[in-house]
């Protein structure tokens, strides 16, 4: 079915961005996962997002590793870049990208194998080297592909679906993601597309490493009871911690929050995001803060969401770097080859 492209005909009607596009623009092929999967609800709420801000389709490079999660760019921005990588590879693909071309919006979609596990190590190198990019993972706990294992994200104590008990530690993406210095971490979840909508556009907008775990139910292997990862649970243990608006500066406030209840952070485009705390004490500017209470709700049983941490001012790989603001292949022979007096000097600063 991947090779079925959707139709082309667009009613008349429908409503078109600032740059000219309908939401059906942003979509992409006719998706093949099972019916009901949480996946396809997170393509519907990249496909939103990027709508919603205006975004052209072709300043857009995904990427993405293997796995069900993996397949997913294939069904959202149809007309954008797309390389799909080996397995657990797509961090480093998508960094080697960046640097080439700092110019383009980049969407790393992976999974809870393909980041957790075999490609751990490159989801924790993108996190501290700042690279800018939108990393989501799409957690449903599961090897969906392989018939039903637990992955590397299972909660100890979870079920799977013919009875067996996972009793290995799960691995906190969110955790980790925090602790190598990623500057906007947040986690959602599929069947919550009103909370999951602004926190992708808040990535999408964000100066540098943006981490979004999203909790997907896998509707085949791991939405049953006994599992911390199906619909039911889901909703049963969400505890959101914040949510966020996206306000236009030069449109007029109504009633301004009370003190304590938001913070105003800029954004890069001059736009300011709003975020809401609906937990007085829960500081989402604090680093270590933040790490500490998502380990208290989870050792509640509860699964903490919403934008858990940000660093408005944070950079990223390039600016650490100081590299070249024009995209390499936008380089003439003049810039690429200096001549030897150029490389004199560079190898003389090196001694």
């Amino acid at each position: 079915m991947t090779y079925l492209a959707k139709p082309r005909l667009h009613h008349p009607t429908l409503a078109r961005n600032a740059v000219g596009y309908t939401r059906r623009d942003y979509e992409g092929k006719v998706s093949t996962l099972c019916a009901g999967c949480g996946h396809d609800s997170i393509s519907a709420a990249i496909v939103q997002a990027c709508w919603e801000l205006d975004i052209q389709p072709h300043r857009v490079a995904k990427l993405s590793g293997i796995g069900c999660s993996s397949k997913t760019p294939d069904y959202f921005l149809g007309a954008s870049h797309g390389f799909n990588t080996v397995h657990g590879r797509m961090p480093s693909v998508l960094t080697g990208a960046n640097l080439a071309n700092r110019e383009l919006l980049y969407l790393g979609v992976s999974g809870d194998g393909d980041s957790a596990s075999i490609g751990i190590g490159q989801f924790a190198h993108a996190m501290r080297r700042g690279v800018r990019m939108v990393y989501i993972v799409e957690n449903n706990g599961v090897y969906g592909l392989t018939k039903g294992q637990f992955s590397a994200t299972a909660d100890r104590g979870s079920k799977a679906k013919k009875g067996a008990v996972n009793n290995d530690a799960a691995i906190d993406l969110v955790g980790i993601a925090l602790q190598l210095g990623a500057t906007y971490v947040g986690r959602g979840f599929s069947g919550d597309k009103a909370q999951l909508v602004p926190l992708i556009k808040g990535a999408i907008a964000h100066r540098g490493a943006a981490f979004l775990d999203v909790i997907s139910p896998c509707v085949a292997f791991n939405n049953h009871a006994g599992s911390t990862r199906s619909y039911d649970y889901v909703r049963e243990h969400n505890e959101a911690v914040s949510r966020i608006d996206f306000i236009d500066l030069d449109a007029e406030v109504s009633a301004a929050p009370a003190p304590g209840e938001a913070v105003d952070l800029p954004g890069p485009d001059g736009g300011t995001m709003r975020l809401r705390k609906l937990h007085a004490n829960y500081d989402p500017t604090d680093r270590i803060a933040a790490m500490n209470q998502v380990q208290a709700y989870a050792a509640r049983g509860e699964i903490a969401t919403g934008l858990l941490y940000v660093d408005a001012e944070a950079g990223d790989m390039h600016q650490a770097l100081n590299t070249v603001a024009k995209p390499l292949n936008a380089l003439g022979e003049a810039e690429l080859c200096p001549g030897h007096a150029a490389l004199d000097k560079l190898n003389a600063s090196l001694r």
